[in-house]
């Protein structure tokens, strides 16, 4: 990430969550080795397919370099327990970056490119969150991962989504509730499966809690 760049790619600071109903039906969860540890994720996350697909895709274009993108969705309240919560509806690819097998960097045009599809493809939408693949590196949240994440996507409800290509693994790096962000503790999340009734998911590190997979 250009460090000089005036633009972030946090949303408005009076940006609010919208009351909703916690999307539970036709959602699978699938859980992390760390799910059942100490800790409390500052919110829960849920990804619709046509969402996983594009990552999924994404993340196998290139298996021997970094590559990255936004997440698009929409930061949301449980109007009856008060729950906080993301739907992730729509993935950015990032165009315009730097990258290797061991870095991406997101330069000023690709931050321009994704505030103009936001308001061209996603109105009404928030960026929620980014997603990187670590080819062949595993899943944590490197000392630049970690800066990056802390300082353009600063919201405590803003996710990161590591992927490795090579062995089909994947998590979600989320805020505790004290706003700590643990870079090696990686969570899970519920795969909204519409009226399909069946995963699309293949994390392989990941296990699917009740409901059906295939």
């Amino acid at each position: 990430m250009d460090t000089n760049s005036p633009i972030r790619i946090s949303p408005p600071g009076d940006s609010q969550p919208r009351q909703a109903p916690l999307p539970t039906d036709f959602a699978l969860r699938w859980e992390s080795p760390f799910d059942r540890v100490d800790g409390r994720p500052k919110v829960t996350v849920f990804l619709t397919q046509p969402s996983y697909a594009h990552i999924h895709v994404h993340a196998a274009s290139d298996m021997q370099n970094e590559v990255g993108g936004v997440l698009v969705g929409q930061s949301c309240v449980d109007t009856r327990s008060g729950e906080p919560f993301l739907v992730i509806e729509n993935v950015l690819a990032a165009r315009y970056t730097r990258h290797s097998n061991v870095y991406l960097t997101f330069t000023q045009d690709s931050l321009v490119h994704f505030h103009e599809m936001v308001e061209k493809r996603c109105a009404g939408k928030q960026i929620v969150g980014w997603y990187h693949t670590h080819p062949r590196m595993g899943i944590f949240l490197s000392h630049y991962d970690t800066w990056l994440h802390e300082n353009f996507f600063p919201e405590a409800w803003q996710v990161a989504l590591v992927v490795e290509p090579h062995s089909l693994q994947a998590g979600f790096f989320i805020r505790q509730a004290d706003g700590r962000l643990d870079p090696r503790h990686y969570y899970g999340f519920y795969e909204m499966n519409g009226c399909i009734g069946r995963s699309a998911v293949h994390w392989q590190n990941l296990t699917p809690i009740g409901g059906e997979s295939e």
